[in-house]
């Protein structure tokens, strides 16, 4: 295990596999938020409101299984809506553009990670599961995953260093 860990945070071959992963789910990113930015009247109201409406039971005990996140969206982000409205088109579409020209690639994926369980826990199954799969797939190659991407420049400036070239497998 240790192995694989190590060829996905080293390997060259790995970091050209992470390419097309993050451009992959970039463009679904990008996408999703460009299509909410440009679109008519994008509202997450209906959508919190359905899930506080229809939570995620627990069929055997008839009990809330995220109570925590409904009380969330329903005491802070439904009388916010108009700050979400503006957050995850915004989110989404950075998320995807950090991920198709590799910068701060750890960063974004963790922030679209984050935003697929919000989902996920709002009882939205879609391609999220599979985003969550494949972003925690990236997330796991840490720099690697931007190593051909804008991070070989900006990881540097930050204090990152990289493995040398030797080291690289």
């Amino acid at each position: 295990m240790m192995m694989v860990l190590t060829w996905m945070k080293e390997s060259r071959i790995a970091a050209g596999i992470f390419v097309f992963l993050r451009l992959y789910i970039g463009v679904k990113w990008l996408s999703a938020g460009w299509g909410k930015l440009t679109g008519e009247g994008f509202s997450s109201a209906g959508f919190m409101a359905n899930a506080v409406e229809n939570p995620i039971m627990d069929k055997a005990t008839g009990q809330l299984v995220y109570p925590m996140y409904t009380g969330f969206l329903e005491n802070f982000a439904l009388p916010n809506a108009g700050l979400f409205n503006l957050i995850i088109p915004i989110g989404e579409f950075l998320v995807g553009l950090g991920l198709i020209v590799g910068a701060f690639t750890t960063t974004a994926v963790l922030f679209g990670l984050l935003m697929n369980f919000m989902f996920l826990f709002a009882g939205s199954i879609s391609t999220n599961p599979w985003m969550v799969l494949l972003g925690g797939i990236i997330l796991i190659g840490g720099a690697n995953a931007g190593k051909f991407g804008l991070d070989y420049f900006i990881l540097p400036y930050l204090g990152y260093r990289q493995q040398n070239a030797e080291n690289v497998r």
